[in-house]
């Protein structure tokens, strides 16, 4: 039964996937499309308010355009949150936020990441909810997905880079608004909340009062899932029955999180015109995915040897931290999923995961091109798919070619930093708060899994995912300083890197295929993309892994 559950719900994402890659490609086709007859009126009145020039831009340009709007959506989104308390649209008297933990949520939710340092129903206010948190959930997928656009029409030769002002519109308005008000409506038939009214407060049949949070939590849920943003209305996250009341819903919001990041990589193909290739990379990613799924699934129903030796059974797996609702199968698919996607949802508490089935999410986010997130998984093969390229040109002494274009030292030395940039920002971080009181005061779980504790913290940082271990004390002045210029430097910097990338190759030639150029199409290829893949990411994070997931299981066999 739980093979057929899990089968069916990734059955259905390729269904889905394959009819939203061609229609990808429309939405960001630089010509006239007939969603221009459904959408176009819309825009244009969108840009004429806002004086947005609709002109194609160089990479330069497009990377400012970039930085500056998201410049401004953070300092606004800092200022509502420190002045929360006295601003309208707070029925429950919620207080100002922090400045500190103003700082981290807004650089959070800025950076796709949605990592809470605060209880969700007791730290915002509804407006706070609605004008911070669910407006950077459209926004910061819509610009993942824009930069993603971008990147592909370097490599695939299209006229120009297109214009990011336009791309960030149409993400909202052709894919992510409707599907959000189309998934929000169907939470809402299953009994997730959406209502502006005030906690409720009810009598127990012990006569005890009890406050129950509610709010907009309907249009939260469906853009998280769906811009894989992550976060949660409430504090336990989609564990909790009013983001998540059923299996249903369950298997709603792992579609809707997985959705994208599948057809990203057929939209690839189709947009450069070798169909081939697109199934090359999801492949590439599926493969991975299926193994860490596995590890994930076959780990949690073993359950823990330790209980095993003291005499407890665990028949129906390790059920520590998971709600009985979904089981083994539903869990371990949706903490595969939620960390592939670089969601950061969860329906189960990552501590309590075995040792081996907490490694996975660790290492989804490490390698953080298994399907990835709106955008980023889909660039990130692609950067290992270039690197590949290169290292088997440099084995038979011949410029390497990606698509027609020659791959030289420029276009490396850009991708090399970008690939470096995510490990540095992890692993230095990490050794800094596991050297200082700073960040080992605040471990729960001293030893090995402390270890764990801290480097998921950063690992998912930097990889924009926002899940947490938990337990760990994470809401204060260091956490909430480290993790936040994490967030923005694990985004940014990798972003314009990216962006100049794509900038240098559309502007280059293709050169005519010969017998000698490396086909990119084939076995060959994707074995040599996954050894690429495997190896880069084994040589620079497996000694953290061994510290910590990896030493904590041979303790407990």
């Amino acid at each position: 039964m739980d093979y057929f559950q899990i089968g069916l719900v990734l059955a259905l994402v390729i269904i889905i996937a394959i009819p939203l890659a061609k229609y990808l490609v429309n939405v960001y086709s630089l010509e006239t499309t007939k969603q221009d007859r459904m959408f176009g009126g819309i825009e244009r009145g969108i840009f004429k308010l806002s004086g947005i020039h609709t002109g194609d831009m160089n990479w330069q340009q497009y990377a400012k355009a970039l930085l500056l709007s998201n410049m401004v959506m953070f300092i606004s989104s800092y200022l509502i949150l420190r002045f929360q308390g006295v601003l309208p649209g707070n029925p429950s008297n919620i207080a100002n936020m922090d400045p500190l933990l103003a700082f981290n949520t807004a650089a959070s939710f800025l950076t796709n990441t949605n990592l809470q340092h605060y209880s969700g129903e007791s730290g915002l206010s509804y407006l706070s909810q609605m004008v911070v948190i669910i407006f950077l959930m459209f926004t910061t997928p819509a610009t993942g997905l824009s930069l993603c656009m971008a990147f592909f029409r370097g490599l695939t030769g299209q006229r120009s880079m297109g214009n990011f002002y336009v791309d960030l519109i149409r993400s909202i308005t052709r894919m992510l608004l409707p599907l959000s008000i189309l998934i929000g409506l169907v939470l809402v038939s299953q009994g997730v909340p959406q209502t502006l009214d005030p906690t409720a407060v009810a009598t127990t049949l012990e006569d005890a009062t009890q406050n129950i949070a509610r709010g907009p939590v309907a249009a939260l849920e469906s853009i998280k899932h769906l811009g894989t943003n992550g976060g949660g209305f409430f504090g336990v996250n989609s564990a909790h029955p009013y983001e998540n009341p059923n299996g249903f819903t369950n298997i709603l919001e792992i579609l809707s999180m997985f959705l994208i990041p599948v057809a990203l990589p057929l939209t690839f193909g189709y947009m450069a015109k070798n169909k081939k290739l697109g199934w090359i990379l999801f492949t590439a990613m599926g493969l991975m995915f299926l193994v860490f799924l596995g590890v994930t699934y076959f780990s949690e129903q073993n359950g823990n040897p330790s209980l095993e030796k003291m005499g407890i059974s665990q028949e129906n797996g390790s059920m520590e931290g998971k709600e009985v609702r979904f089981g083994i199968a539903q869990s371990a698919l949706f903490t595969a999923v939620t960390t592939a996607a670089t969601t950061g949802t969860v329906n189960n508490m990552h501590d309590t995961l075995t040792p081996l089935g907490g490694l996975v999410p660790l290492a989804e986010m490490m390698l953080n091109c298994v399907f990835g997130g709106d955008g980023v998984g889909t660039v990130n093969i692609l950067m290992y798919a270039i690197m590949a390229v290169f290292i088997a040109g440099l084995m038979v002494g011949r410029t390497p070619e990606f698509l027609g274009k020659k791959i030289e030292g420029r276009e490396m030395k850009l991708i090399a930093i970008a690939i470096l940039l995510h490990p540095l920002f992890i692993l230095v971080p990490s050794a800094i708060a596991l050297a200082t009181q700073m960040g080992t005061s605040v471990i729960s779980n001293p030893g090995f899994h402390g270890i764990s504790q801290v480097v998921y913290e950063f690992t998912s940082s930097a990889a924009n995912n926002g899940s947490g271990f938990e337990g760990l004390g994470d809401n204060t002045p260091f956490w909430n300083i480290s993790t936040g210029m994490v967030m923005l430097f694990g985004r940014y910097f990798s972003m314009i890197a990216l962006i100049a990338v794509a900038g240098s190759l559309l502007t280059k030639k293709r050169v005519p295929e010969t017998i000698g150029t490396f086909k990119t199409d084939n076995g060959t290829f994707l074995v040599i993309l996954l050894a690429t893949v495997s190896v880069i990411g084994a040589l620079t994070f497996f000694p953290v892994i061994a510290l910590g997931p990896v030493a904590e299981w041979l303790t407990i066999r």
